[in-house]
Order: C-alpha cells, then structure tokens, then sequence
C-alpha cells in the first residue's frame, strides 16, 4: 500500500509553513498531529514512503499508552495490538518472575502508519520519500528559518517558523543541523518477526532474558497478533559518555540467547520466520544531542528519549514530540518556546539518570538473580516492580545500591 496522502511528492511542498516536522516516526506524528490540532500548517517529512518497517521490540508498555491516550488513539492501537497481562522476566539463575502490568504488542509497522495517518487527518501534509539536506538560517546565520529537502535529484528550499527533528537515532540529520553532540549510539538491537501459532499459546507476557552470555543486555520474546513473536537481542552500555558504547557482536549474542532459552531455542527453529536478522543503534538517557536552537526543537530518539536499562523508547518519544507542539503552541518568542521545551525535558530526566544507574543490572548478572530471588518471596516487591513498569515509582527507589541492601534486609 502506498497511500497517496501519506506520500505526497515534493513538488506538492508549499513555499512556507508554520512547522516542519522531519521525521513521520511516533515522537515526530505525534508533534505534528497536536500541531495540526491546534490549528497551525504543518508539513511532515519522511526518508521512506509510509507504511514502513522499524527495527523496534514492538512492545507497549504504561507510558506509551498513556501518550497514545492524549493522542485520542490508545483504543484505535489497542484494537489491532496483542495485549498481555504481565512481563516474564528470567534471571541468569533461571528463576523467574512475573510482574503485572498493562501492556501490548504492535508491530512499528503498523503503529507508525496509524500515527502517521492521525496526523494526516488532523491536516499534516505528508510527503515521502523527501530527503532532508540541511537548515536554511536566517542572514546573519543565527536562526534556523527552514530547510533544504530533496527527491530524486530535486530540490526544495521549504521556509518554516520552527523546524522539528525527529530523525531517529542515526545522526545525519543531527550533524547536517549542528545539534549533534555523540555520534556513537548509547546501544544497539537485533531482532526478527517469527510466526509460531502453537507457542501462542503458552507464550502469554513480555518473555524477558538475562545471562552471563547476553552481558551488558538482555533478550527478548514479545508475543503479538496473529501469532506472530518479535525475538531480539539489546546491547545497552548504560554510560552515557562518547566512548562508552563498544559495540556488541548481536549476532553472536542472538545465536547464545536461542541456546540458552528454551522458548527462544524453540521459536528460532521451529517457527515461520518472516524476514531476516535486523539491527538498529539506540540512542537514550537524553544524551548525544542539543536539545534547542533559535527555529529548532530536537525530539524522540533524536534527542536521547530511550531508557538505557530497558530500550524502551516509544512512549518517551512520543511525550517529547507532544512537549515541543506544546511549547511551539503556546507561543513567545524564541526564547520562551525553547525554555518550555527544555524545561518539559528536564522534568523527565531525573527518571531517565535513574534508569541509566539501573542499567548496571544488565552488565553484573548476581544483581538480577537477587532482585528476582527476592521478588519470588515478596508480593511488596512485586507491587513495587509493577509501579515501576506503569512509572508509578521511580526505579532508583528499588534498582539501586541502596535498594538492593534494603532486598538483602528483608
């Protein structure tokens, strides 16, 4: 499918609008879908003709709902998604624990098109595939006023009141605009879509791994619809300085994690796999790139909006597309809509440094193994995990130094 209202031409690009959204992923519809709504012109652009495909886990955790519930699109998503019940989450000891929460599973292909299309409703003008080229600043250089797109060897000079990057974790776009602060990724994922019926129905929750052979990540099996599992492997550094991320060997780490699980093994040989091994760099902790210029907002993976403990980013980036429409909306000069901004991402990085601390579970495996030992005797602590999934709770008060001496006194 190739819906010509996703996928408008650049010669169909006015000569000015008021926000240029670059990037049609969920931090990017997002921003331009509240942007529409309240009234302003906005284009969004995209590298690839929509629907898509996305290098993502495809799980839904609390935050992500709660973003598409401010969208007014959580029931259309949730009725195409997979729910689940509860994340299964396996220590290296192999003993397991299973925390409740309201979750689901949606293939990226699907969930990106559904908000790439509430955006186009609300009045976006979309066009993929346009390339963006550059910035266009004012004369004296000092603001961002628009930007240089192309297609095909053509070119377009679009003149905007603000551009939006929402440009995903690779770092062109980032460095062309000069907010690129880390090239490098904060990690990188590996995973595959495999249709196994049978295992559908034993398989019932997020099937999260931890062992010495996956250090410094995690495996993952996330049921979704029609019987079809997204099974990957993560490699997260938890440090958020430029030479902290050594890239791991995913394929090497996905082949251990299909023998050292049984319902991995299982799925790996015996399902139907749809399309190969795919990977993709991740970018978190709110790290790697100025946030703001004079014109500019920076958003989604663009700006660092993945957990470094767990990957998860959609949600996230989501929250950080609706903060930039938000500051954008209400108006002010340069200055005033980049405070907003700045200051709604700022309210959201104490929990990001908290998951960057518990990222140091992924790389010291005995820390797993007592906080899931420790859950198994505890429905208190279960509670206090499943606060933390719906971020209820911030995950410093249990994934921490502190909260593992607190584990060993109880």
């Amino acid at each position: 499918m190739n819906d010509p209202h996703w996928n408008q031409a650049l010669s169909a690009l006015p000569a000015s609008c008021d926000v240029l959204v670059v990037g049609a992923g969920p931090a990017g519809s997002a921003c331009a879908q509240q942007l529409a709504r309240a009234g302003l012109k906005v284009v969004m652009i995209d590298g690839q003709a929509f629907p898509r495909e996305k290098i993502c886990g495809d799980g839904l955790v609390p935050d992500t709902h709660a973003a598409l519930a401010r969208l007014g699109l959580l029931d259309q998503v949730l009725a195409r998604a997979h729910g689940v019940t509860h994340a299964h989450c396996v220590a290296p000891s192999r003993q397991a624990v299973d925390v409740p929460g309201t979750l689901a599973v949606l293939p990226r292909k699907e969930l990106d098109a559904l908000l790439c299309a509430s955006a186009v409703e609300a009045g976006v003008l979309m066009a993929a595939p346009v390339r963006y080229e550059s910035p266009k600043r004012d004369e004296r250089g000092r603001r961002v006023v628009g930007a240089v797109l192309s297609q095909d060897g053509a070119t377009h000079t679009l003149a905007a009141r603000w551009v939006v990057l929402a440009t995903g974790a690779t770092p062109a776009a980032l460095q062309a605009s000069q907010m690129c602060t880390r090239r490098t990724p904060s990690g990188v994922a590996l995973r595959a879509h495999v249709r196994h019926p049978e295992l559908a129905k034993t398989v019932t929750g997020l099937h999260f791994v931890w062992h010495p052979r996956l250090k410094g990540g995690y495996g993952w099996i996330f049921p979704g619809p029609d019987g079809v599992f997204n099974i990957g492997v993560g490699g997260l550094s938890g440090r958020d300085d430029a030479h902290a991320h050594k890239p791991a060997n995913l394929r090497q780490m996905f082949e251990a994690f299909t023998q050292i699980d049984d319902t991995a093994g299982q799925l790996w040989r015996e399902g139907e796999h749809l399309g190969g091994l795919k990977g993709a760099p991740l970018r978190c902790d709110l790290q790697g790139a100025r946030r703001s210029d004079a014109g500019m907002l920076v958003v989604g993976d663009a700006v660092g909006a993945t957990y470094a403990f767990t990957g998860e980013g959609i949600g996230k980036a989501m929250e950080t597309g609706i903060a930039a429409a938000e500051a954008i909306v209400a108006g002010g000069d340069d200055s005033a809509v980049r405070a907003r901004y700045e200051a709604a991402l700022q309210a959201m990085q104490p929990r990001f440094d908290m998951y960057l601390k518990a990222a140091s579970f992924n790389r010291h495996p005995w820390l797993l193994n007592l906080m899931v030992w420790r859950a198994r005797r505890s429905a208190r602590i279960i509670s206090r995990l499943a606060d933390i999934l719906a971020e209820r709770r911030m995950p410093g008060t249990l994934l921490s130094w502190r909260g593992l001496k607190a584990l060993l006194r109880a």
